[in-house]
Parts: C-alpha cells; sequence; structure tokens
C-alpha cells in the first residue's frame, strides 16, 4: 500500500483518538498536506508533510509509511517524523503556563483551583483590607 486516506492515517497514527474526530478536523480546515487544506478522503503518499492543527499549536509531521489500520505506540516512530517547529511547543508551554487567563467560552466557571491560581497571578489576596478603617471616626456622622 504505497497511498491512504488522510482521515484513516491520522487515526491510525494515533494523531486523533478515533477516526471521526479526524474527519471533523479535515472537514474544519485543521489539516494540511503539504500547505493545503484537504478534505478526510485525501490521498497522502510517502514524504508528504501533514500539518494538525491542535489549539493553540500547529504539529507538523513527515509522513514515513501510508497506514490505514491503527499501530501501537512503540511502532509510531516508522509511520511518522515530527518535524513540528520549536516555537510551537514553547507557544504551547506558555498556554499551559497563562491557561487560566484566557479561559475558553462556554467552559463555565473558573474551578476553586483556578480561582485561587488567578488570585495568585494577579496579586495579593484584597481579605482585610478594609483593616485601615478601624478605628477611624467618621466627622460627618453626628453624634447625638
Amino acid at each position: 500500500m504505497d497511498e491512504a486516506r488522510i482521515d484513516k492515517w491520522l487515526w491510525a497514527a494515533r494523531i486523533f483518538k478515533t477516526r471521526t474526530i479526524a474527519a471533523d478536523a479535515c472537514k474544519n480546515g485543521r489539516v494540511t498536506v503539504n500547505g493545503t487544506l484537504v478534505k478526510p478522503s485525501r490521498m497522502v503518499k510517502v514524504g508528504d508533510e501533514i500539518g494538525v492543527r491542535k489549539a493553540p499549536v500547529t504539529y507538523t509531521f513527515k509522513l514515513l509509511k501510508p497506514i490505514e489500520q491503527r499501530v501501537g505506540a512503540k511502532l509510531l516512530p516508522e509511520i511518522y517524523e515530527n518535524i513540528t517547529a520549536a516555537d510551537q511547543y514553547e507557544l504551547l508551554e506558555m498556554n499551559r503556563i497563562s491557561g487560566f487567563v484566557n479561559r475558553a467560552r462556554g467552559t463555565g466557571r473558573p474551578t476553586k483551583k483556578d480561582r485561587r491560581a488567578m488570585d495568585a497571578f494577579v496579586g495579593p489576596s484584597l481579605e482585610g483590607s478594609y483593616g485601615d478603617w478601624e478605628g477611624f471616626d467618621f466627622d460627618d456622622e453626628e453624634d447625638e
């Protein structure tokens, strides 16, 4: 076999968990072959450069073996070569560190852990900031 469907290859090479997710990624414009957006039925061959955008990173792979049957993780070096640029991994690390700042819309309220991380990031807690007002005599209140 010298060619394989891109959606089957993405699934077989363990880049996506299911073939349906791989096909959806192709349909939504997140997969390129040699710089061109592709449909799930596109055939790929040895030497093709496959780009997969999984926000915020675009992974790049060089196809070494076109397969359509899923293989074990130990065999992946025979299937493709990861040629993703180093700056993409830096972007991933920066996103992991500051991930709580830019929460995706619709993910719901922050968890207690997220809130504590945001508080630590923003600065010291404002609790107890009214301590300066204790014993303060307000002049505008008239004593009766």
